[in-house]
């Protein structure tokens, strides 16, 4: 199994990451000393997979159980849901003594982290992502939110979890699609720390056509520790973002939301609008940053051997997903902090970028990307 911890005082925790780990939680669970009852939150494509197994693991550790499911999407991730989860866990009989697991991707985690920090004043919590974005990013970090209609993860808490457990082999039900955009926040680990990553990543997408086979999976618990090492260091310096460090990993994100809020929900999955929005900040990194044109070239030649879009689709209306960018929570007194790279390696906060550099650099995804 690879470990990695997060030290943060009194909130520190293990990312445990091993093939076969469903069957652990009960132990695991014991091991940090959780009591109480669990409540599983999990949605409707998550639940009927691995819901039972996880029961099981729980209940030879002596834990009560109770399940709660939604319907699977973005959609779900709103203030009503949480009102239902939680009226359904005080049905169920759990109390300020229970604690909840998050069994699904990044919008069960977050949903379930959000419930956990506000049920009863706030009751603890165990990640188990299933898919790559939660897997190598959201899972970890203590973010928690739901979506308002003035735009997503606006209402929330910074909420970190008792431990976080990831079994790799529960990707191998993912489709292609989700697997590929899962992966844009491995490039965008790769990019801020670790470029060296890049060459790996455009390995792996030779082998996502058909799905992660078993083979496949048994090169995953290493990568997807280093994924977490990188985001877990990020997080010990800066964890509530007040220093600018843990900002780095918007890289892509203050457009990519923009353009993926500018379309209905699903239309464009999140780590899709990452690729663009990384491409959008790529394009201000050579013109602001000094980013050169050979280490441009190498991210976007990752993006592309992973299937990722780099061209907005026509669908999106450039003024909406300029006023989606610009109401982003990314900016502080109607100045934006945007992440750019002065090298692969080397993020680096400017507040230099103005609403034009914004709208040229949403420009330039409507252009296809020369070979």
């Amino acid at each position: 199994m690879a470990n990695v911890s997060l030290s943060l005082g009194a909130q520190s925790y293990d990312v445990h990451v091993s093939n076969g780990a469903l069957e652990t939680i009960g132990y695991l669970c014991s091991s940090v000393r959780l009591q109480g009852k669990a409540a599983i939150i999990s949605d409707s494509n998550v639940a009927p997979l691995y819901a039972e197994r996880v029961q099981h693991s729980l209940a030879e550790s002596g834990y009560t159980t109770s399940l709660h499911t939604f319907p699977a999407g973005e959609a779900s991730k709103n203030l009503s849901t949480i009102e239902t989860l939680a009226g359904e866990m005080v049905a169920a009989g759990h109390d300020r003594t229970s604690f909840i697991i998050a069994l699904g991707g990044g919008v069960v985690g977050d949903m379930a982290g959000f419930l956990a920090s506000i049920y009863y004043r706030g009751i603890p919590f165990v990640q188990i992502p299933t898919s790559v974005m939660a897997q190598v990013d959201s899972s970890v970090g203590g973010k928690t939110a739901v979506d308002i209609a003035a735009g997503k993860n606006l209402i929330g808490a910074f909420h970190q979890p008792r431990l976080v457990l990831i079994d790799p082999t529960t990707l191998t039900t993912l489709s292609p699609r989700l697997l590929r955009e899962g992966m844009a926040e491995m490039v965008k680990h790769a990019a801020i720390r670790k470029p060296g990553m890049l060459h790996i990543l455009r390995e792996l997408a030779d082998e996502i056509d058909l799905g992660f086979t078993l083979q496949t999976i048994e090169k995953l618990p290493d990568i997807i520790a280093a994924n977490i090492a990188i985001k877990a260091r990020i997080v010990e310096e800066d964890e509530k973002e007040t220093l600018g460090i843990r900002a780095f990993l918007n890289l892509g994100h203050t457009i990519g939301h923009g353009i993926e809020a500018a379309l209905p929900y699903g239309e464009l999955l999140h780590g899709e609008a990452v690729s663009l929005g990384l491409r959008a900040a790529l394009y201000l990194s050579r013109r602001y940053a000094g980013l050169s044109a050979a280490e441009e070239r190498d991210l976007l030649d990752t993006l592309r051997a992973l299937e990722l879009p780099l061209t907005l689709p026509d669908e999106v209306d450039i003024e909406r997903a300029l006023a989606l960018t610009a109401s982003d929570k990314k900016f502080q007194n109607g100045a934006i902090r945007f992440v750019l790279l002065k090298q692969l390696g080397y993020p680096v906060l400017s507040k230099e970028i103005s609403q034009q550099d914004l709208r040229s650099a949403i420009q330039i995804l409507t252009t296809p990307l020369n070979h």
